[in-house]
């Protein structure tokens, strides 16, 4: 109410056409809806029960086409739209549809726009190699930038080159994040796999937070703990 909106999911109808059809540019516009509504409801309440239904569907009807954005649905504008946002809002118009529920057309929306987005920073985690054979223990490094959790993690322990590796490897996660305990059982599996072919490993650059999670669970993740 304070920034010149009517509250409650009922209302957003109202406040469009009271701004794109009414021209409100104030608050005053908001005080004075509420009044009226406040009139109708109490004071008209008897008149206002002898309006056919059909009547007030057909107004809810022009408020729906009046709300409704759209240059979203343009197939031009679709086009040019993250196909993830698409997805995202398909999915909530058809389960809003479906259930008769805003609510759950929102918790929908939110849920899938989680997954989305999800897969789309799981491809943000990048592993670079460089080979330094003139030292005296021939060493392997690998620098790890990115976000690293369930959706990243999956894809990390691939990108070792673990049979050509000389006998020292150093992973630099000074670029990284660790968020979840998946990420910390793919550095365990990738550790697993090094030993197999004797190979040393050294974890090093995790940042404060990082370094509490993997010293925390590391060798604790696998069957048995």
């Amino acid at each position: 109410g304070l920034f010149g909106g009517m509250g409650g999911c009922a209302m957003i109808g109202q406040t469009m056409i009271n701004v794109k059809v009414s021209g409100a540019r104030t608050r005053i516009s908001t005080f004075l809806a509420g009044v009226f509504l406040l009139i109708l409801v109490v004071g008209l309440g008897d008149l206002v029960a002898i309006i056919p239904m059909a009547a007030l569907v057909a107004v809810m009807v022009m408020v729906s086409v009046a709300t409704f954005d759209w240059h979203s649905v343009r197939w031009s504008t679709l086009k040019r739209m993250p196909k993830s946002e698409t997805i995202v809002m398909v999915a909530t118009v058809a389960v809003v549809v479906a259930t008769h529920n805003l609510a759950i057309g929102v918790i929908v929306g939110v849920l899938v726009a989680m997954v989305a987005f999800a897969r789309r920073v799981a491809h943000f985690a990048t592993v670079t190699r460089r080979l330094a054979l003139d030292e005296p223990v021939p060493t392997a490094y690998y620098r790890v930038d990115g976000e690293l959790f369930f959706a990243s993690s999956n894809d990390l322990t691939t990108q070792f080159e673990y049979a050509d590796d000389p006998e020292r490897v150093v992973i630099d996660l000074s670029g990284s994040h660790i968020w979840d305990a998946s990420t910390v059982a793919a550095l365990d599996a990738i550790t697993t796999k090094y030993e197999r072919h004797g190979t040393q490993v050294v974890i090093e650059g995790l940042n404060e937070a990082s370094s509490a999670m993997h010293a925390r669970l590391a060798g604790r993740l696998g069957a048995g703990h």
